[in-house]
């Protein structure tokens, strides 16, 4: 069997993770806004001048008057103040992730979660990568309120879809300069790019992480950025065919667990064009036959998700229009043969002694 639902205490304890990692996402997101780096006075010249600190540079804010005295305080009390609300709620998080594990809620692999969240603080997930490949089904299966079965999960490597077209302006400088090999190697100084001017990364134990893009249409028009750092070291992400439909298409996003029972935010493609993408694929003549096999098991599945629990996610919908009309209207006969597939376990009778 495919699917499994969450039980009653699954359910609670998942909406209850989303309540505090959405709080502790937005708390985190205020102190990068707002107090992210310093603030403290200088005397120059005789003069007591404030200062604010960021990404290693200082600037004068003016001289000390009542206006800037008044700036410095409320910049340390507003700090200390969210300091001990974001305490308050890594504390909750800390005391859920047990819980989690012991549900049976912990699904994504430990350092594709770490890799996701270093891409995220970055700015990066959403905003520029999503991902795609198998790891996207932990984010379908958290927004259909399901488990999927770990035979159709199983995966030593995360895809991250570049999207170039998205302006990278905002990105701290040192992320700007070493960009995904250098947040991998906080994650795992083991990470090293294959080969020259290479589109993977592997780390001592073989997990992969590949950089993609789509192919450019118009091979005389201007080259789109292949690389998000500066660095000549940086991955370099590799064009492969019928990605921009994927790129074109709505995101969907949610908050899964990882295998210690840690949430994070993950950012993917919309279900549908997906389920559409991997049944292109499987038709491709040219794709090896144990992926096509696992491409059309993957479409299957995956609509049936969106047909049997996401009912209002229309495959007729014009939000798919960047999907060519041939591949849409196969929808039909993919849904209509999806319903073993997405079958729900039979119950357990008796405990896993």
């Amino acid at each position: 069997m495919s699917l499994s639902d969450l039980n009653g205490d699954q359910a609670r304890q998942t909406i209850d993770v989303d309540q505090v990692f959405s709080s502790f996402a937005m708390a985190r997101g205020e102190w990068a806004r707002r107090y992210r780096g310093s603030m403290s006075w200088k005397t120059v010249g005789g003069r007591d001048y404030l200062y604010r600190k960021r990404y290693e540079a200082w600037k004068s804010l003016g001289p000390r008057t009542p206006e800037t005295e008044a700036m410095a305080t409320g910049f340390h009390e507003g700090r200390a103040q969210l300091q001990e609300r974001i305490a308050g709620l890594t504390a909750r998080l800390d005391a859920m992730a047990p819980v989690n594990r012991a549900l049976n809620l912990g699904r994504l692999p430990v350092i594709a979660a770490r890799i996701l969240r270093a891409l995220d603080q970055a700015g990066l997930i959403g905003a520029g990568i999503e991902v795609v490949g198998t790891n996207a089904l932990f984010a379908y299966e958290r927004l259909a309120g399901v488990q999927i079965a770990g035979a159709h999960l199983a995966t030593a490597d995360v895809d991250l879809l570049f999207d170039a077209r998205r302006s990278l302006r905002l990105l701290a400088p040192e992320v700007s300069a070493t960009g995904v090999v250098g947040l991998l190697r906080k994650v795992d100084r083991s990470f090293e790019v294959l080969g020259r001017s290479g589109f993977r990364a592997v780390n001592r134990d073989g997990y992969l992480v590949d950089l993609i893009m789509p192919a450019m249409k118009d091979w005389m028009a201007k080259p789109l950025r292949s690389r998000i750092g500066t660095e000549a070291t940086d991955l370099e992400a590799v064009e492969i065919e019928g990605l921009g439909w994927l790129v074109s298409s709505p995101k969907a996003t949610a908050t899964v667990i990882d295998a210690r029972g840690y949430p994070l935010t993950m950012v993917v493609p919309d279900p549908r064009a997906f389920a559409l993408h991997k049944l292109w694929l499987a038709g491709r003549e040219d794709r090896e036959p144990l992926k096509r096999q696992r491409d059309q098991a993957q479409a299957k599945l995956i609509a049936g998700l969106v047909t049997s629990r996401l009912p209002h996610l229309r495959f007729d919908d014009p939000a798919l229009a960047a999907l060519p009309r041939a591949l849409r209207e196969q929808a039909t006969l993919l849904t209509a043969a999806t319903r073993r597939d997405t079958a729900l376990a039979p119950p357990r009778l008796e405990p896993d002694w």
